[in-house]
């Protein structure tokens, strides 16, 4: 009796591990082709959203104090000339 449990066992676990080794990679390969095609999709939706050459577009302006200077001066850096 006990021996007709160890061997049914050992053939169970020989078909189980025999049919992992066929189906895991097809498994894999599928999840990675999947993966594949949604990195594709996402790839060609950002291309398609992307502007045409030549256009701006601000989406934040910071808000603050005006300075002083006006933008056609530019700023002044004090430095120390080193001799």
């Amino acid at each position: 009796m006990l021996f007709r449990i160890l061997i049914a066992s050992i053939c169970i676990l020989y078909i189980i591990r025999s049919l992992v080794r066929i189906f895991l990679p097809m498994l894999f390969n599928s999840v990675i082709n999947k993966a594949q095609e949604q990195a594709r999709q996402q790839q060609n939706h950002q291309q398609q959203q992307q502007r045409p050459d030549g256009r701006i577009r601000v989406d934040y302006k910071p808000e603050g104090k005006k300075s002083s200077v006006p933008d056609s001066e530019g700023e002044f850096v004090d430095y120390e000339e080193i001799k």
